[in-house]
């Protein structure tokens, strides 16, 4: 593939001096009495005032709470953790409860209301019915990374490690009170929106500029940001923005996957500095791992790499938290990357939540209550 583009701008990337790490997490929020969704987002952050760690989002039932600037993921969790003691304050005082998984159990798309604002409003002026049905929610995750030539060889590289990422965080089995079968079925409704999925496997930095110049040029987009991708380049904070998760319920299991996603990403970047070429994969074998993990969450056997071989995606995960560890050391996550291997052995959220259905003859209230309480873990 040409690295020319004769209309492409050049877009700079900020480019980070070290390899830190931000934390973007959304919460729904749910009636105290109903648990049921609210359209009360708009008077929470009124009440908050003007806070850079809260912001809102395209449905009036979502708040966003993100961190600054952190060295590792035990400090992301601080940061975190005290935003989210102040807005849970403020939730509660109007009889209701912060809730994040990557769907909610029972919840009616057509009774959600949208945030006031330009944006929002051509985005589901565009999309119509599938624009509507974004009742999702996710975590996303940025690592700083020094310079844009590196950007497009980790994500590439880093798709490699997408399914294991998506099964350990999905938690959207449910779709208005309906079993989907699917471990993450915010994966595959979210992939539904013109921009969003997977992104394209580009070499070089040159290959990004000019694929952005088409999407503006063709009206795709008319700004970058619109590029939705499951990874995607964030020039203006210098990172890479991996955006594979589903809702987290609690501090403990969003730690642990934010320090796997930290080291994956700067062990990436250490070996372009040792001269390595990193290993990808074609793109249908990521497709495949993708609905194989959004499909089967933890029970996927996946694709490891371009010659097809396949294992069972905790077994190759077991062996990748060995791998990282002298990576984690470096970070000072060692802790919370040795907690990853708790999720398959307390089960993930997908799994827990049909546990508690089952428990109550299939009541979703209870599954609802259950991730609520979580959030105290």
């Amino acid at each position: 593939m040409s690295s020319a583009h004769p209309s492409a701008e050049r877009i700079e990337f900020a480019g980070s001096p070290r390899p830190t790490v931000g934390v973007e997490w959304e919460f729904a929020l749910v009636d105290a009495v109903t648990r049921d969704l609210s359209n009360e987002a708009a008077a929470v952050i009124a009440e908050l005032g003007e806070n850079p760690r809260v912001h809102k989002e395209m449905l009036r039932n979502t708040i966003e709470i993100v961190t600054g600037i952190c060295e590792n993921s035990g400090e992301a969790m601080a940061d975190l953790g005290s935003t989210l003691h102040t807005v849970r304050d403020a939730v509660h005082a109007r009889g209701m409860e912060l809730f994040c998984a990557g769907t909610h159990p029972f919840a009616r798309w057509s009774a959600q209301e949208l945030t006031e604002g330009h944006r929002y409003a051509e985005l589901i002026n565009r999309t119509q019915w599938w624009g509507r049905q974004m009742l999702i929610w996710g975590v996303h995750v940025h690592v700083g990374v020094s310079s844009a030539h590196k950007v497009m060889p980790i994500i590439s590289s880093l798709l490699n490690y997408y399914p294991h990422l998506l099964a350990l965080s999905a938690s959207s089995p449910w779709w208005e009170g309906t079993d989907t079968g699917y471990a993450s079925n915010r994966a595959m409704m979210f992939q539904q929106l013109p921009t969003a999925g997977l992104p394209f496997q580009f070499q070089t930095w040159a290959e990004w500029e000019g694929f952005v110049a088409d999407q503006k040029k063709t009206g795709i987009i008319d700004h970058i940001n619109e590029i939705r991708w499951d990874i995607r380049p964030s020039p203006h904070l210098g990172t890479v923005e991996v955006r594979i998760f589903d809702g987290v319920s609690n501090i403990r299991e969003l730690s642990a996957l934010v320090a796997l996603t930290h080291c994956l990403i700067v062990d990436l970047d250490r070996r372009l500095d040792a001269g390595e070429e990193l290993p990808t994969m074609p793109p249908w074998h990521v497709q495949e791992n993708k609905w194989r993990a959004a499909r089967y969450g933890l029970d996927a056997v996946i694709i490891l790499d371009a010659d097809s071989n396949e294992r069972l995606v905790t077994e190759d995960l077991y062996d990748l938290l060995t791998r990282m560890e002298p990576v984690a050391a470096t970070l000072g996550c060692s802790d919370e990357l040795a907690a990853v291997a708790d999720i398959p052995r307390l089960g993930a959220s997908y799994q827990r939540q049909r546990r508690v259905s089952e428990e109550h003859e299939g009541d979703l209230r209870a599954v609802v209550d259950a991730l609520i309480g979580e959030l105290d873990v």
